[in-house]
């Protein structure tokens, strides 16, 4: 991983069983009776002698047949159809085919990140958590391999075995892999050891249909010549050795665009099959930026292989929720079918290597959709709605004002001139609403708290916002407010709604209706309070 640009906080660079369903015992419906018949020796006459003593004749025992041996029928073997395990061998197509539509978390335990998954291999925590994975919709998993911890340049057999482990396990759970290699490396003057090692590594697997794809860097830098003249001659080493592996480079998010474009150019005589774009960017311009890449990428598909937002700093666990939310739903409009969130756990204090840079960087610890302990962040149901083809609607925005500040999407504008709090028992419904008391403005800019919408913004759209407000002695000016923004984040224009009058009012409903101008890339409702000597509160807000 590569050090984050400092607004989309992105992540560092990696300087960077199911128990087996008991089958139910097959239950005979009954074995057939023998059947009993009782033959009587027929009964003999009694014949008196007159006047002698009675004489009788002896009784014949009773001789019961012997049952007669029931034959069964033959019965027929049933053959049940099964789920057949293919083993096939697999084509690159057919592999690439995969790569573009999987369902892919990026994973490390939680107590043991980096090379530290494999110094501290543990065969059971990944099973748990691949279970884990599994369970949100995950079908793949992608995983790095780094050169330094797995011997070089010949692997160490212990360190081979667990990476075999590690794919067993997965596929146990109907997971594929994707591996990544070279990560935390810069030897590139050794490429024959590079290619001899990367061989010994993939050549178990150039026909095991558990293993997708091979990134042969994570977040290559394409500015670094050495670099670009290593991987030249790493690329087709590893396309002898497993020919039908499709190959890729990932850029970084500081790279981005420009990363891809520097890739393709750079490798257009040794191809790659994908390129892998790392999204760390601001969420409400997604759509705009995979574009972006797309069209940087040429003629080769792309993956989002990371994306993700820590919730170590300023941005909340429902910042973290609605960033995912508004990237998959700018994925889909854009039709990239992959995209992977970083990374399934946050990462406890110590589980990241202390000689790597990532270690030092607070916002590293935080990017899981589950905590450390386990326990899920708001970020988990979107991320299983996406997977199940859900529509990723704004449930996750917070438009009622029920949720609390740490998950809440909601955030702050110009709070020098006052900010927004959030208050319990005046809500228009529910329990909570926000309230602006004793605000000031600023020229145009007026105290507000903003939002934007999942639904990604595309030039021409139309939009309808609206909240329910109320006053309190209140003066200067209390609205409501659709801002558009283009890819650059330049301020477009914005359309108001009508003021809140003045004084102490009940609930009021104002809406707002507008066009998405052109070369409007993203848009933020604002509710606004500026000038403002009384209170005003707002619930209940509604953004199509």
């Amino acid at each position: 991983m590569r050090t984050a640009p400092t607004p989309a906080k992105k992540k560092a660079a990696a300087v960077h069983v199911a128990p087996v369903p008991t089958k139910k015992k097959a239950v005979s419906t009954g074995k057939a009776a023998a059947k009993k018949t009782a033959a009587k020796a027929p009964a003999k006459k009694v014949v008196k002698a007159a006047p002698k003593k009675v004489v009788k004749a002896p009784v014949k025992k009773v001789v019961k047949a012997a049952p007669k041996k029931v034959v069964k029928a033959p019965v027929k073997k049933v053959v049940r159809a099964t789920a057949v395990k293919t083993t096939s061998v697999p084509t690159r197509a057919s592999r690439l085919a995969l790569v573009k539509t999987a369902k892919s978390i990026n994973y490390y335990p939680s107590d043991a990140g980096w090379s530290a998954m494999w110094t501290n291999f543990n065969a059971a925590k990944i099973e748990a958590d691949l279970t884990k994975a599994k369970a949100l919709g995950a079908d793949n998993v992608r995983v790095i391999v780094f050169p330094t911890s797995f011997g070089y340049p010949k692997p160490k057999a212990d360190y081979t075995a667990n990476l075999a482990k590690f794919i067993s396990i997965a596929d146990a759970r109907g997971m594929t892999v994707r591996l990544t290699l070279f990560d935390w490396w810069s030897g590139y003057g050794d490429t024959a050891g590079s290619v001899t090692w990367a061989k010994t590594v993939l050549t178990p697997y150039a026909n095991d249909r558990r293993v997708l794809s091979v990134e042969v860097q994570n977040e290559f830098d394409a500015t670094n010549t050495q670099a670009v003249a290593w991987a030249k001659k790493v690329i087709p080493g590893l396309r002898a050795a497993v020919p039908t592996m499709p190959l890729t480079l990932s850029v970084s998010g500081t790279a981005g665009i420009t990363g891809l474009s520097q890739i393709r150019t750079a490798f257009a005589a040794t191809p790659l099959d994908y390129l892998d774009f790392h999204f760390y960017g601001n969420s409400e311009r997604a759509l705009t930026e995979i574009r972006k890449a797309q069209a940087a990428a040429g003629s080769l598909p792309i993956v989002i292989g990371e994306t993700g937002l820590s919730t170590a700093g300023v941005d909340s666990e429902g910042d973290q929720a609605a960033f995912l939310a508004r990237v998959f739903a700018a994925a889909r409009a854009a039709k990239v079918g992959s995209v992977a969130p970083w990374t399934l756990y946050d990462f406890s204090n110590g589980a990241i290597p202390s000689n790597s840079a990532v270690s030092k960087i607070p916002a590293q610890y935080k990017f899981g959709l589950y905590r450390a302990d386990g326990s899920a962040k708001p970020a988990v149901n979107v991320v299983k709605a996406y997977w199940a083809g859900q529509a990723l609607g704004n449930n996750v925005l917070d438009l009622g004002f029920e949720a609390g500040n740490s998950n809440s999407a909601w955030g702050p504008y110009f709070s020098k001139g006052g900010s927004a709090v959030r208050v319990a028992g005046n809500a228009r419904t529910g329990f909570g609403s926000v309230q602006f008391s004793a605000t000031r403005r600023n020229g145009i800019d007026l105290p507000s708290l903003r939002i934007a919408p999942i639904t990604p913004v595309q030039p021409g759209g139309k939009w309808h916002a609206e909240a329910w407000a109320k006053g309190q002695n209140a003066t200067g000016s209390n609205q409501i407010a659709l801002s558009w923004f283009d890819a650059n984040n330049k301020w477009l224009g914005q359309a108001q709604s009508k003021q809140l009058p003045a004084g102490t009012t009940g609930w009021i409903r104002l809406t707002v209706d507008a066009t998405a101008p052109a070369g409007a890339a993203s848009v933020q409702l604002h509710l606004k309070s500026g000038d403002n000597s009384g209170t005003v509160w707002f619930d209940d807000v509604v953004l199509s």
